[in-house]
């Protein structure tokens, strides 16, 4: 399965990752309506845990089982804690000292750090100069769509600045540590590290927060938990393992980069705010990141470049004879 993995993404891959891009982008739109009356971890466990429920419900639907095994729990224990547990502490902590504009910044070196591990643990995702020349444009994109504001808080906490990159290392590993769970159904490998992820957070929530000492929440805020969970999280995971089997890691991760642009055409359209000109100019540089990294576009600009200069060459062969 490890040597299918297509570094050059097809219209499928491409057409998931930006559905993925959007789902994730609207989760900040979600968390900020189900924070307005519940703390961090609750949220975050209600997420998985209703996520889990619902994967569970498709797995039995489409004729799946989860594996028993102790090991195959093992890797999905170890892919949900790179992947839910730890990322989501560290920016959780985070958040509270450091602006969102900021946080999404570093949360979109996810990329580079991906490229950088990859390149060093597996064997088919090597770097490359269009890699990394793509990853840095489209962090540059993300830098000019949040606007030069969002880098006046870059000194004021630097523990809350690392845990941010702390998470951001964290979704890398958990990429490339997913390509163990190759041979395992994108839907089984969701539903098994989701519902890994629950049961490691749940503890934690219940002694940080007592979520039973809480107001009873609105409608309105649950409605945005259960958006998180079905949208989020179960429909945004299946997507996620599906892309990691078929493009490998340093493909997958690009959403980070997506997921700001998504934040920014949703709230243009639900919440009504004004897209400013440098948010085009950083989906531009997003853009050219994007098709960077793919590397189909300096593909097709060598192969019309060859076919340019070959009648020239034709014509200077039959000169020299």
């Amino acid at each position: 399965m490890r040597g299918q993995i297509r570094t050059v993404m097809g219209v499928t891959e491409w057409t998931l990752l930006v559905i993925l891009g959007v789902l994730w982008g609207g989760s900040y739109f979600f968390g900020k309506v189900a924070l307005s009356q519940l703390p961090p971890f609750t949220v975050a466990a209600c997420r998985l845990g209703l996520g889990a429920v619902a994967l569970h419900a498709v797995l039995r639907a489409a004729g799946y089982g989860v594996p028993g095994s102790a090991p195959a729990w093992r890797r999905f224990w170890v892919m949900g804690l790179l992947n839910n547990v730890i990322p989501m502490s560290l920016i959780l902590w985070g958040q509270i000292r450091l602006g969102s504009g900021l946080v999404a910044i570093l949360n979109a070196s996810t990329p580079l750090f991906t490229v950088l591990l990859a390149h060093v643990f597996t064997r088919d995702e090597r770097m490359t100069p269009n890699r990394i020349g793509g990853v840095l444009f489209g962090l540059a994109g993300v830098a000019v769509m949040i606007g030069p504001d969002a880098l006046g808080g870059l000194s004021a906490d630097l523990a809350a600045q690392l845990a941010v990159l702390g998470a951001a290392v964290s979704y890398a590993c958990a990429g490339i540590f997913g390509r163990r769970l190759a041979g395992t159904p994108p839907l089984v490998t969701a539903a098994g590290q989701v519902t890994a992820s629950t049961l490691t957070l749940l503890p934690l929530t219940l002694v940080v927060d007592r979520p039973w000492l809480l107001p009873l929440p609105s409608a309105g805020t649950w409605a945005a938990v259960i958006a998180l969970a079905l949208l989020c999280t179960a429909l945004a995971y299946g997507i996620y393992f599906r892309i990691l089997a078929t493009s490998g890691a340093s493909n997958l991760l690009l959403v980070t980069l997506l997921m700001p642009a998504s934040a920014i055409l949703l709230g243009t359209t639900v919440l009504g705010e004004r897209l400013e000109p440098r948010q085009l100019a950083g989906m531009a540089l997003i853009a050219a990141g994007l098709a960077a990294v793919d590397g189909r576009a300096a593909v097709l600009l060598r192969r019309l470049t060859v076919r340019r200069a070959r009648p020239a060459s034709l014509v200077a062969g039959k000169v020299e004879r």
